[in-house]
């Protein structure tokens, strides 16, 4: 084959570090738009990114050059660096070790992204806890709830 051909869609989601609420609304706005700029930087289309004080979402395209790991460790590791230097009082700001990472079909795009982007509204309904449950059965991935949240 010539070319290479891709359509990969992936939702991240990750907490803070003991699900600390670290990420208030004065200045999550920033917050997003970083995530979404280490996107760009690494050749990725942040297409929703937004959460909660506590949590993440992130809407990506996905290159082929690229695993769902490494663009994870892009999206933690570097906007945990620029928190720390970006905002006083935030050096000891972490993100939980692991995350979720769903494919997400092209006919979804704009209901997960929706879903991103009303989060508030979202959580005033139900807990982090239980939203990342729902979200690994929904996508059939078998997990020991003594261990969903590290």
């Amino acid at each position: 084959m010539a070319n290479t051909f891709s359509q990969v869609y992936l939702h991240f989601v990750f907490s803070t570090k003991n699900r600390e609420p670290w990420l208030k609304p004065e200045i999550e706005t920033r917050v997003w738009a970083y995530i979404a700029g280490i996107a760009k930087t690494h050749h990725l289309a942040a297409i929703q990114v937004g959460g909660m004080d506590d949590h993440i979402h992130a809407l990506t395209s996905s290159p082929t050059t690229l695993s769902p790991s490494e663009i994870a460790k892009f999206l933690k590791a570097d906007s945990s660096k620029w928190i720390h230097n970006e905002f006083a009082g935030m050096t000891q700001f972490a993100w939980q070790d692991g995350y979720g990472v769903f494919s997400v079909s092209r006919s979804e795009i704009d209901r997960v992204g929706r879903y991103i982007r009303n989060q508030r509204t979202h959580h005033a309904k139900q807990s982090f806890e239980d939203e990342y449950a729902s979200l690994l059965k929904l996508h059939g991935i078998d997990f020991d709830e003594r261990f969903l949240l590290g």
